[in-house]
């Protein structure tokens, strides 16, 4: 009997909420329909989705930052199509592998020259893993610091650094000797340096829970306190990397050279997981020092041929479409034009973000009606504004987005950094659109909202 993966798509197209609401979280299942996102897609290309009546979406998401180059990429699988048909030997583990060799000459071409050896891992919460457990060897040090807000995954050790608590929530106790500090507090940094018994200092370049962007002297001020102290500066640059910020990686807009950069999502091409560590050879000669600890540390599956693959054609697609230079120009204009609207629309506080990692924050407005309506979400559940907006972006325009965080009135954009002045004039459109349509006190976006604020409400008391 023959096996094909088309049949089963094309048998079970009409199935997948109920296989998922049967075997796996139907609590996902619920959101998606309660939100009216729970749309059946058929294809995806680049920057697009198509849903099974073939309406083009705006995919503002891709993947959380997994799709930089955009969904089904030809370039890259025409490389794994390559690497499947090879007969290459893989994961031979009593071997090295000649494409890892490759992909790690690749990327350390385009870090910092203090950068010289690559460790890679299945994911961007291994590489978070890998960094603690490096950063705890090399220094002889136990604690590990951390900004509030921050995300760096949610295995136990990456969890213990997360900022948000509703993702710790009872799933204590957490690795030990692991500290936050408010992000961009320079004198909360060196207060809890001061004692010379941090290992590392985690922090991503760009926040990505509300895309908080440092002051401009904060990253060179980290890595010369880190010095300072005997801490390691490790950049978490799992979703800021390969492009994302206008830059290859954010740390680039600051020119700072920290002891290990952490990559992943973008660096798989949207198809195969892959995660890395990049760092000084003082690190990797301290944690592999003798023969007996060459495999102290590392990960079954993380050097596969078709991981590495994946990798190399990436790097190869962004070189040669030049999508570092185009988030630059469109993430400044897309910017540029959400922030012309302020002055006519009382809920719009700013858009703010480096390339295509935007924040679109909103506030309370002046105007007693707006102001009382504003009161009424916030009081059933604080953030929900941007529900309000998000959900009509989706339904009315067919712009994918999501809140930026719990708790917070901020829509994120972390688009393809394929995105076309097409795009950029939906985007900017929809906005405007949509926003406007939140003035309009009663109106149509504020039944939902009371929609929303009741649902809110009955979960709370539940």
């Amino acid at each position: 009997m023959s096996f094909s993966i088309a049949e089963l798509f094309s048998q079970h197209f009409d199935n997948k909420f109920d296989l998922h609401e049967q075997n796996l979280n139907n609590q996902m299942v619920r959101v998606l329909r309660t939100i009216g996102y729970d749309r059946n897609y058929k294809k995806a290309i680049g920057q697009y989705l198509y849903d099974e009546d073939n309406n083009e979406y705006l995919d503002l998401l891709s993947g959380f930052g997994v799709f930089a180059v955009g969904r089904n990429h030809p370039t890259i699988i025409s490389a794994l199509q390559e690497t499947l048909t090879l007969e290459l030997p893989n994961l031979v583990q009593m071997d090295v592998s000649l494409l890892s060799g490759l992909l790690a000459e690749k990327i350390l071409a385009t870090t910092p020259d203090n950068l010289t050896k690559m460790f890679f891992s299945n994911s961007g919460t291994e590489a978070v893993e890998a960094a603690i457990k490096f950063a705890r060897y090399t220094t002889k040090r136990e604690r590990i610091l951390h900004c509030e807000h921050s995300f760096h995954g949610l295995t136990l050790g990456a969890l213990s650094l997360n900022g948000e608590e509703i993702f710790k929530e009872g799933f204590g106790p957490l690795l030990p000797h692991c500290n936050a500090i408010p992000f961009n507090d320079l004198e909360a940094l060196e207060n809890a340096l001061s004692n010379k018994d941090i290992a590392a200092f985690i922090v991503e370049p760009i926040q990505g829970k509300g895309v908080n962007i440092p002051d401009d002297n904060y990253l060179p001020e980290v890595e010369r306190l880190c010095k300072k102290y005997g801490t390691l500066f490790v950049a978490d640059e799992i979703q800021t990397g390969l492009g994302r910020t206008g830059k290859f990686w954010a740390i680039d807009h600051w020119k700072v050279k920290p002891d290990m950069i952490l990559m992943a999502k973008a660096l798989s091409g949207g198809f195969i997981p892959v995660g890395a560590v990049a760092m000084t050879q003082k690190i990797m000669d301290t944690v592999f020092n003798r023969m007996d600890r060459a495999v102290v540390h590392g990960s079954t599956f993380s050097k596969n041929n078709m991981a590495m693959a994946a990798g190399l054609a990436t790097l190869q697609v962004m070189e040669d479409e030049k999508l570092t230079e185009n988030s630059a120009k469109v993430g400044e204009d897309i910017i540029s034009s959400i922030n012309k609207m302020a002055s006519k629309y009382e809920f719009l506080k700013e858009a703010r973000g480096k390339g295509l990692m935007i924040a679109v924050e909103f506030q309370s407005p002046k105007s007693l009606s707006l102001k009382a309506a504003w009161a009424m979400l916030e009081a059933a559940n604080k953030g929900l504004f941007c529900q309000m907006v998000t959900i009509p972006l989706f339904k009315e325009h067919r712009v994918l987005t999501q809140v930026a965080g719990h708790g917070m009135n901020v829509v994120k954009l972390l688009p393809p950094l394929t995105l076309t002045e097409k795009d950029r004039n939906w985007i900017v459109d929809s906005f405007d659109n949509t926003i406007a349509d939140t003035h309009q006190v009663p109106g149509s976006i504020w039944d939902l909202g009371k929609n929303l604020a009741s649902h809110a409400i009955k979960n709370k008391n539940k």
